[in-house]
């Protein structure tokens, strides 16, 4: 529900731009009782304030390569009720598939230079707050690069819910105890689904994130 007040914490070590998102975000009846320009700073106000959301650049101090994004990986972790944006003018793969490795539910990803309104940011906050995903194209490309195109209408029915599970973030253990099934009968859907769409294990093995992403992309979640 777009009129519901969220509880937004912000992460940006840009002081302009953190101010400026503060007010249009408190103007779009937000509510933003931390606004940060630290990983630590942020880690320490989502587990003071417990927002619904947490709005996260990928490089901060002191090294600017990718403390925002290890935090967002740790506040997952830790709080994993509290919805996560990445918002950045960076595609970061690797930490970017560690965030979507326990499913995509409640997480969001976009490009600063790819949002044209401030309703389409205020909109993803609410999808991400209320369980959903919003992803960039641009990111969902970079993190299925070499990945074949693939139908997710191939999959069996049982195959396909077992999928859907794993983008809402649910282990093999959770999705047997919700389908009443054995975790090894579980196993073999899962398995199915990486042969399905071609997904070989190799050493950094991120099939899951990348089955995930497929069932997204082509079910248009």
């Amino acid at each position: 529900m777009i009129n519901r007040k969220l509880r937004v914490v912000l992460a940006e070590d840009s002081v302009v731009l953190r101010d400026g998102m503060v007010e249009l975000l408190e103007a779009r009846g937000c509510e933003v009782p931390a606004a940060v320009g630290t990983a630590p700073e942020l880690l320490a106000a989502v587990a003071e304030h417990r927002p619904c959301v947490a709005v996260v650049d990928i490089r901060m101090p002191p090294t600017h390569t990718d403390e925002g994004i290890r935090a967002a990986v740790e506040i997952r972790a830790r709080t994993p009720e509290v919805g996560i944006l990445v918002f950045s003018q960076h595609v970061e793969t690797v930490w970017a598939s560690r965030l979507l490795a326990e499913g995509a539910a409640g997480i969001g990803y976009l490009l600063k230079e790819r949002v044209a309104r401030t309703s389409e940011f205020v909109e993803a906050l609410h999808r991400v707050a209320d369980g959903g995903t919003a992803l960039d194209p641009e990111v969902v490309t970079r993190l299925m690069r070499g990945v074949q195109r693939c139908r997710v209408d191939t999959l069996t029915p049982r195959e396909r819910e077992v999928l859907e599970l794993m983008a809402q973030g649910h282990s093999n253990r959770s999705i047997a105890a919700l389908l009443v099934v054995s975790e090894r009968a579980v196993e073999k859907h899962v398995a199915a689904v990486f042969t399905k769409f071609d997904l070989r294990a190799t050493e950094t093995d991120n099939r899951r994130v990348k089955a995930v992403l497929t069932y997204l992309t082509e079910s248009g979640s």
